[in-house]
């Protein structure tokens, strides 16, 4: 008898286990109930979808049958989906038609955004708004310091980002105040800078594609986002493929899965073919091991290996920036990318072959001379970013103790800084083999 109940202990444990790493089931919850029935009296029909908290990617959404390729995974009604059109309609409206010059698509979202979490419990969009992010970690949400950790080129497009955000925010700040009379409140603290960073990152992060016409009403700025409720649970995956589009016919927005799916997993939708940096800045997350992921070189970090004094530096910095060889240079999982190869091997090419620099950027092999010098430079350039990547690690992990309140976004630097690690260890073993093949 002991036996016996040690194995149901056992299966029992092995179940809640397998339970637990499928998705824990969160369609009990008061809010998802509320997000529900809210969809059901737009025209949603339920799915096989349910809302579930994932140990690998937190909140998604998981199927309660099989998915077959080509399956129908969700379909929401045009009712469903927050976009300019409904914006429009809104109390907004008026306002955003007499305003000039027009505002852009993306602030009449925010506008809106803000004036329906403001209005809070009066909101007929109340449902979606309490399910959504309370706060996001996009870079342009970070602290400086937690930015300056980032690598080189994210760190500058994260800087470019919130410069975006703040003008647009200050850029604004006369439309905002002529919708005074909508709030009993002072504008300035309704529509604060907080406020429209928050919603920003909603738009931004959230929204699926779906053109609209032009009005005129509107800058000139592409009108084409488009909120969707309950669909916008599901996560990114780099290795599935999906068909998403709104369908003219059903005018609902469908999603159709090019991959199957098993009962009670996560189920999953591809935002792109992506780098966790893009992923990161645009989205707020990144994955692991994702087969787009690349380490940048920059040009500074390109030329640390090279003597200033090389009569033709200039001119091979001339040719390169000419022909878009100074960015996107990259290390990937399958090492060293053909444009950093290329690069390296056009500033390693000795004064008598320089006239053969055409060659070099067709990819011709110029001298075995030149091929092993590129080898080099190349293994001194992965080991240099490895020690600053551990560096950075070090750095962070020395912030996590230290920063309570700064914890979840070291550790998505962390994250991408752990995934660059393994890449650059993954080329430098690729590197080691090259020379080895060619000596």
């Amino acid at each position: 008898m002991k036996k016996s109940r040690g194995r149901t202990s056992r299966k029992r444990r092995r179940k809640h286990l397998q339970s637990f790493m499928n998705g824990v089931n969160s369609s009990h919850k008061l809010e998802y109930i509320k997000l529900k029935k809210w969809l059901k009296d737009r025209g949603f029909e339920d799915s096989n979808l349910r809302p579930a908290e994932f140990w690998g990617t937190g909140r998604g959404l998981m199927t309660t049958k099989a998915l077959q390729a080509g399956e129908l995974i969700i379909s929401l009604p045009e009712k469903c989906l927050l976009t300019t059109a409904t914006v429009l309609c809104s109390s907004l409206g008026e306002y955003i038609r007499k305003w000039k010059p027009p505002i852009s698509p993306l602030l009449a979202l925010c506008t809106f955004l803000i004036a329906e979490k403001h209005a809070a419990d009066k909101s007929l969009w109340k449902p979606y708004l309490d399910v959504l992010p309370k706060t996001y970690t996009c870079p342009v949400c970070m602290e400086q310091e937690v930015v300056s950790l980032l690598p080189e080129p994210l760190r500058k497009k994260a800087r470019e980002q919130r410069g975006m955000v703040h003008e647009l925010y200050v850029s604004s700040k006369a439309f905002f105040s002529s919708l005074k009379p909508l709030f009993a409140e002072n504008v300035e603290t309704v529509f604060n800078y907080r406020a429209l960073e928050w919603a920003w990152c909603t738009v931004n992060t959230r929204t699926v594609y779906m053109k609209h016409s032009q009005r005129e009403c509107f800058s000139l700025e592409p009108d084409v986002y488009a909120l969707a409720p309950y669909l916008d649970l599901l996560n990114h995956s780099p290795s599935v493929q999906v068909k998403a589009a709104f369908n003219e016919q059903t005018r609902s927005y469908e999603i159709r899965t090019n991959t199957q799916c098993k009962k009670y997993e996560e189920v999953f939708i591809c935002y792109g073919p992506h780098d966790n940096q893009r992923l990161l800045l645009e989205y707020g997350f990144v994955t692991t091991h994702n087969p787009h992921s690349s380490v940048y070189v920059s040009s500074d970090t390109l030329l640390r290996y090279f003597p200033p004094l090389d009569n033709q530096r200039n001119a091979k910095l001339s040719i390169l920036k000419r022909h878009d060889f100074l960015e996107n240079l990259t290390f990937g999982w399958d090492g060293p990318s053909w444009r950093l190869l290329t690069a390296l091997k056009l500033l390693n090419l000795r004064e008598d072959e320089f006239t053969c620099w055409k060659r070099t950027l067709l990819g011709d092999v110029i001298s075995a001379t030149n091929e092993e010098q590129t080898l080099n430079v190349t293994e001194k350039i992965c080991h240099f970013l490895i020690q600053e990547t551990q560096h950075v690690l070090l750095q962070i992990s020395h912030l996590k103790r230290d920063k309570a309140n700064l914890k979840d976004h070291l550790a998505l630097v962390e994250a991408l800084r752990l995934e660059d690690l393994k890449i650059l260890q993954k080329s430098a073993e690729i590197l080691c083999n090259l020379k080895k093949a060619t000596t």
